[in-house]
């Protein structure tokens, strides 16, 4: 009987290329592929910049003027004559509008003969007094019917004076609300007149920020009106007093009125800087990452991205201040940190420039 070893290893010797036709050395490839270090992941990078940091309040408000005047009639009287009219600018002291005071003339004609007759029968009875020709008591009554006729006198003068209707201060008339002809009884509003060449406007801010203002701080003013414009403006007082009903407190702008270019009432929108900051460390705010109240940031370093922590100071819509934690010379990714780790290789495919800001806002 023949041994059957020399055949077994010869149909093993055949069968071995068979086995890697069908597939079975594959696996040794794909084996030594996971063996391989991953591909680089592409990511887009930014410099940090030195740029100004501006933390801002920003709301809304109307402009006011800082002189404004209701004028009011004084006495009753009919509308003769109105000289001015809306749009108009007046001085100080100048006549907007005359009543009729017929009545009030005839009544300081009358106490003006009474006041003449008394002054001569005074200067009578001081010559008289001296003679010892009347007695003192009859004497100091015609001294004294004497001085409430003068002032009789200076009342009746200055009611006829009230039938001028006169502006307080150099304005523009913004309204007139009589016309000629009407009767006005005492109290009637007649002009309403305002200084436009100075504005104010008053700002409610959350308490929690009425550490933050102080007189002499900066603001920038957009209407709606001018969009194209923009206006300075200055913190002029500020509040001591909360309101309890809104929680906010009273911050007032003055706002010159640039070539008269501003109108009280118009809608502006007002960013007050409270804290500015120059050569300030920025990075875009897209390229912080806040983990545990921790933030960080990727850098770069030898095409590797590194976790790097930082503190950070004021933060804008668009940029993150940088207290601690980075240099002007490092490298920072911005997009395509979502697949990052420590140390994985990276592929750069853009890179943000500092020119896109150089002052930033935070705003509050």
């Amino acid at each position: 009987m023949q041994s059957a070893g020399p055949k077994l290893l010869l149909g093993a010797a055949m069968a071995l290329p068979l086995l890697n036709a069908c597939g079975i050395g594959e696996a040794g490839e794909t084996a030594v592929a996971a063996t391989r270090a991953p591909a680089p992941i592409p990511v887009k990078v930014a410099g940090p910049w030195l740029g100004e940091a501006r933390a801002v309040h920003r709301t809304t408000t109307h402009l006011e003027p800082v002189e404004e005047a209701r004028i009011v009639t004084r006495v009753d009287g009919e509308v003769l004559e109105i000289l001015v009219e809306e749009g108009e600018t007046v001085s100080e002291g100048e006549v907007l509008a005359r009543l009729d005071g017929e009545r009030l003339r005839l009544r300081l004609a009358e106490v003006k003969a009474r006041l003449d007759q008394t002054r001569r029968e005074y200067r009578r009875n001081v010559q008289l007094n001296e003679r010892g020709l009347v007695s003192q008591t009859a004497f100091e009554g015609v001294r004294y019917e004497m001085e409430a006729l003068e002032s009789d006198y200076r009342l009746a003068k200055l009611e006829l004076s009230y039938t001028e209707l006169r502006a307080p201060f150099d304005a523009v008339v913004t309204e007139r609300l009589i016309k000629h002809g009407n009767m006005l009884p005492a109290g009637t509003e007649a002009f309403r007149i305002a200084n436009v060449s100075a504005l104010e406007a008053n700002l409610s801010v959350p308490q929690r920020a009425m550490s933050k203002f102080t007189p002499g701080q900066s603001a920038v003013l957009a209407m709606d009106a001018l969009p194209e414009q923009r206006f300075e403006g200055t913190v002029l007082r500020v509040s001591p007093t909360v309101d309890p009903l809104s929680g906010t407190f009273r911050v007032t702008l003055s706002v010159p009125s640039k070539g008269n270019a501003l109108r009280p009432g118009m809608f502006a929108r007002a960013d007050v800087a409270w804290d500015i900051r120059e050569n300030a460390l920025l990075v875009p705010r897209n390229a912080v990452m806040e983990d545990d109240s921790e933030q960080s940031v990727w850098v770069v370093r030898d095409g590797r991205a590194w976790r790097q922590v930082i503190r950070t100071g004021i933060v804008s819509d668009e940029t993150v201040e940088i207290l601690e934690g980075l240099d002007p010379a490092d490298t920072i990714v911005v997009a395509g940190q979502s697949g990052l780790r420590e140390g994985t290789a990276i592929q750069v495919h853009g890179h943000t420039g500092a020119d896109n800001a150089s002052q930033q806002e935070n705003v509050i």
